[in-house]
């Protein structure tokens, strides 16, 4: 299982970005895909999931300012993020539990007040 997340940059406070995570490897039509995220010197954390199904779960901390979705065409999932405030600053990595536990790469996204 391979997740290649790209998308990440610096951005001012109220901005927005988009960052894409593309799978391979997996059976990305059945696997339920996420977006988690590490600040320094905190734990990683759930930001949102969407199962093969659709169905989405975000953390409070996001509701309302990200959108996850997915592609199963392209095996692509994508986190839209908007408002972005200094307390997004993080490594944000791709996830899926589908046979096993996987992680991307991860991609900085720095957000300046």
């Amino acid at each position: 299982v391979q997740l290649q997340a790209s998308g990440g940059g610096t951005v001012q406070a109220g901005g927005s970005l988009t960052l894409s995570c593309a799978a391979s490897g997996v059976n990305f039509r059945l696997a339920t895909m996420g977006w988690y995220r590490q600040a320094p010197g905190n734990q990683r954390e759930m930001v949102a999931t969407i199962t093969s199904a659709g169905y989405t779960n975000y953390a409070d901390s996001v509701k309302g300012r990200v959108t996850i979705s997915r592609n199963n065409v392209r095996n692509t999932v994508a986190l839209q993020m908007n408002n972005l405030n200094p307390e997004d600053t993080a490594v944000y990595y791709c996830y899926t539990p589908w046979g096993g536990k996987y992680w991307g790469q991860g991609t900085q996204v720095t957000v300046s007040s």
